[in-house]
């Protein structure tokens, strides 16, 4: 096995916890994509393991919701049966939460002295719909204080690389105005490039979180160390593959 790229936040310094890219294709970490299911699930622990041995990976079926779920124990990791959320969170140690992303924005949040964490996959579809703040009222609710959370923002597509049309910004309202920046007219069309990441950080700073660190670099640009749903969907390429984000309490 090639060895994992792994990114971490300084944010979330003493807490076990990873960013892992493709690392050139070699990782694929989304079931349904690439390579068998087995396969895939061995990889998935294998990053478990590399953030804290002995760790049981936790990771939902996601579908772009606000949904979360609190975890008291690990559910099998396979393709099917897993339960649909975008987020989870937890007050157990040795569980790893994962979310997997090829664009979106992956969110991991911890309150160190309350012993709760959080993973969050923050498309503009969830994050319009509530994932973080719903991430941050499940953490609250074991005894987090969003005060005191720290979250970190992993590798996601850059405002450069986001172009979207008028459809596109009728899902916004007129305080998400700083996140778009006209971008060049396309087939007679106006258009307008999103900042997602910045979206994504301004909902975290609204909700009360304090301290946020943005990690990685641009999904789309960076085709050696990320997947990219867009990047792959405009050049033709297969149109699978997925980062893993994980976090864990020791």
């Amino acid at each position: 096995m090639e060895p994992f790229a792994i990114e971490r936040a300084e944010a979330l310094e003493g807490i076990p916890h990873g960013f892992f890219g493709s690392t050139g294709g070699a990782h694929q970490f989304g079931y349904g994509g690439p390579g068998g299911a087995g396969a895939i699930a061995a990889l998935r622990a294998a990053a478990a393991e590399a953030i804290l041995p002995a760790a049981r990976l936790v990771a939902p079926h996601q579908v772009h919701s606000p949904d979360v779920v609190t975890v008291g124990e690990a559910w099998e990791d396979a393709p099917e049966g897993r339960p649909v959320a975008d987020a989870v969170v937890t007050d157990r140690p040795c569980l790893a939460l994962g979310i997997v992303t090829a664009d979106c924005a992956p969110v991991l949040l911890a309150d160190a002295e309350a012993r709760v964490i959080g993973a969050a996959h923050a498309g503009w579809r969830g994050a319009q719909g509530g994932v973080i703040e719903n991430t941050l009222a499940a953490m609250e609710a074991l005894g987090g204080d969003r005060a005191r959370v720290a979250a970190a923002i992993g590798p996601t597509i850059a405002q450069e690389s986001y172009e979207v049309d008028a459809a596109f910004r009728t899902h916004f309202s007129p305080a998400d105005e700083r996140h778009f920046v006209p971008a060049p007219p396309r087939e007679g069309r106006a258009r307008w490039q999103f900042d997602l990441r910045g979206h994504v950080a301004a909902q975290l700073t609204q909700a009360g979180v304090q301290k946020i660190n943005y990690v990685g670099g641009d999904t789309f640009s960076h085709r050696q160390r990320y997947y990219s749903y867009r990047r792959a969907s405009l050049h033709g390429s297969p149109a699978y593959g997925r980062q893993i984000s994980l976090i864990a309490l020791p």
